[in-house]
C-alpha cells in the first residue's frame, strides 16, 4: 500500500507516550503534519476539552492513543479511576471528533484485554463479545471495549467513520519500567537487570509461569496504525475490530528465560503461585489485519527483547520515571 498521508494533518491523541511516540514518528516519516497535544493542555477527561483541541488544531484525522494503563499490579491497585479515566477519555474524544467538522476519519486503539478469559486460541474478532474479561482486566477491557460500541453506533446513525484496532501485549525500546505501571516485558527486564548488577541469586516472579501472552514490537503496532489513517477508513473500507499480533505464543515461563539469558542472569528463577497469572493464554488470529491494511509483523521476539534490552540500559531515568 502507498505511503497517503503526505500532507493530512493528524492529531494523535497520548502522543507521548509509549506507543504513541511510535505512531507519531512513523506519521511523521510518511509525510503527515501530526500535532501530539500534551495532557497538561486538554484532560480529556473532562468534558469540552476535546472539542476545544479539535478547535483550535483542526484535524483531518484523530488517532486515540491516550489512555491510563499499568500491568496485573496497577489494575488490582486502582481499578475504579482506570475503568472511569479511560472511558471518559474515548468517549469524549468519539463524541468531540463526530461533530467536529474539520474531522473525516478517527483512529481508535482497542485492548487484547477486552477479550474474554477463556477465548478460543487464536481469538477472533467475532469472540469478543463471548464473555467477561479475565477479572484484573476487566475494568480497563470494558472501558476500551464501550468505544467500540460508541463508535459502532455512531456510524450507524451519523456515518462516522473510524478504524478500531486491537494489539496483543506492546513492548520495545521506551516501555514504562516504572514498577507501578510496568507491564510484563519491562517488569522483568528490570528486573533481571538489577539482578545481575547487585550479583544476587534469585529474582522473583510472579504466578506459576504457564499463562501465555503474544507480544507485539511496538513499530510493527505503529505501522498498523499508520496504514489504517492512510485507509482514510471509508464505510465498508476496514471492518471493525482489527486484530494486531504476530501469531506466536510465548509462555510467561519462556519470557523470563528468554530475558534472564539476554541480560546475562544466570541465578534462580523463584515463581510465586499465590500471585495471579492473568489471562490464561493469549494469541490472536491477525488474518484481517493481513487482508484489510496489507500489514504483517516483522520484528522477530529475540530481536525486539535485545533491543528493549539495550534501550532501557542506556536510558534508564527516563525509562524508570513514573508517568
Amino acid at each position: 500500500m502507498p505511503d497517503l498521508a503526505n500532507g493530512r494533518r493528524v492529531l494523535v491523541t497520548g502522543g507521548s507516550g509509549f506507543l504513541g511516540r511510535h505512531v507519531v514518528a512513523q506519521l511523521t516519516r510518511r509525510g503527515a503534519d501530526v500535532i501530539a497535544p500534551r495532557s497538561a493542555q486538554y484532560d480529556l477527561t473532562v468534558p469540552g476539552a476535546a472539542e476545544d483541541m479539535f478547535g483550535a488544531h483542526r484535524p483531518e484525522t484523530v488517532v486515540h492513543l491516550a489512555a491510563r494503563v499499568g500491568g496485573i499490579g496497577y489494575n488490582q491497585a486502582e481499578p475504579a479511576p482506570l475503568y472511569l479515566a479511560n472511558l471518559l477519555m474515548g468517549t469524549h474524544v468519539i463524541e468531540a471528533a463526530r461533530t467536529a467538522p474539520s474531522i473525516a476519519s478517527t483512529v481508535l486503539v482497542g485492548t487484547v484485554c477486552s477479550y474474554p478469559k477463556f477465548t478460543p486460541v487464536p481469538f477472533r474478532e467475532e469472540s469478543l463479545w463471548d464473555g467477561y474479561p479475565e477479572e484484573t482486566n476487566a475494568p480497563y477491557g470494558l472501558a476500551k471495549k464501550a468505544h467500540l460500541v460508541h463508535a459502532q453506533v455512531n456510524a450507524a446513525q451519523y456515518g462516522q467513520r473510524f478504524a478500531y484496532l486491537i494489539p496483543t501485549n506492546l513492548f520495545g525500546p521506551g516501555d514504562k519500567f516504572h514498577p507501578h505501571v510496568s507491564h510484563v516485558i519491562p517488569a522483568l527486564v528490570k528486573k533481571c537487570v538489577e539482578a545481575k548488577e547487585r550479583g544476587e541469586d534469585k529474582v522473583e516472579v510472579w504466578g506459576t509461569g504457564r499463562a501465555s501472552r503474544e507480544y507485539l514490537y511496538v513499530d510493527d503496532a505503529a505501522e498498523a496504525i499508520a496504514l489504517a489513517v492512510e485507509a482514510d477508513v471509508a464505510p465498508g473500507t476496514i471492518p471493525e475490530p482489527v486484530n494486531l499480533g504476530t501469531d506466536r505464543e510465548v509462555t510467561i515461563r519462556e519470557t523470563v528465560e528468554t530475558i534472564a539469558r539476554l541480560v546475562g542472569f544466570a541465578g534462580e528463577l523463584r515463581w510465586d503461585p499465590t500471585k495471579p497469572d492473568g489471562q490464561p493464554r493469549r494469541r490472536v488470529d491477525a488474518g484481517r489485519a493481513e487482508h484489510v491494511l496489507g500489514w504483517r509483523a516483522r520484528m522477530p521476539f529475540e530481536d525486539g527483547l535485545r533491543a528493549t534490552i539495550d534501550w532501557y540500559i542506556a536510558n534508564r531515568a527516563e525509562a524508570e520515571r513514573l508517568p
